[in-house]
């Protein structure tokens, strides 16, 4: 069954914005998007966890299964395209809306895997886990987009690898 995506959202968003969306859960496996029924797009998110602080900088929620109401995605845009700031502070979103809106999405896609369908991960290191996805599936993703690039970059990889291994072994004491 394909996943419904939703646009409840008053500002224009950049073009071909559901074509990304269905892109990105198009090339994700179809056993862990067993049980998601949508993906909605909404400007502010409206849920009693949230302060109202918290509803412009919160990228997204996933919503559970309860009852016989099947499990869903929300993503805000508010937050991936802010409209305060200067013209710097907007146009820099702007241009990695889709990498950021990516990179959102398959976490939340992650986190229902990780809580519905995977039950041997205990809650306190489904963070860890759900980076771990996220950071697999982006790499997965990009490398299947941009072809010239991945080719270009391939032999550079593992030294590059090392390097941030390396840099984050000296980060962390």
């Amino acid at each position: 069954m394909a996943i419904k995506t939703e646009l409840r959202v008053e500002r224009k968003l950049p073009r071909k914005t559901t074509e990304k969306l269905s892109y990105v859960l198009n090339s994700l496996p179809r056993e862990h998007l067993i049980g998601i029924e949508r993906v909605r797009l909404v400007d502010g998110l409206e849920h009693p966890r949230i302060s109202p602080q918290q509803r412009t900088a919160v990228p997204g929620l996933y919503h559970p299964r309860q009852g016989n109401q099947r499990a869903w995605i929300e993503l805000n845009v508010a937050a991936l395209l802010p409209e305060n700031g200067g013209f710097i502070k907007r146009m820099l979103p702007r241009m990695a809306f889709y990498n950021n809106l990516t990179a959102v999405l398959i976490s939340l896609v992650g986190q229902h895997y990780y809580l519905s369908l995977r039950h041997s991960v205990k809650k306190s290191s489904l963070e860890n886990v759900v980076r771990e996805y996220t950071t697999k599936h982006l790499k997965l993703i990009s490398e299947s987009q941009n072809t010239f690039r991945a080719k270009l970059f391939k032999p550079l990889q593992p030294t590059l690898e090392r390097w941030s291994k390396n840099l984050n072994k000296k980060r962390k004491p």
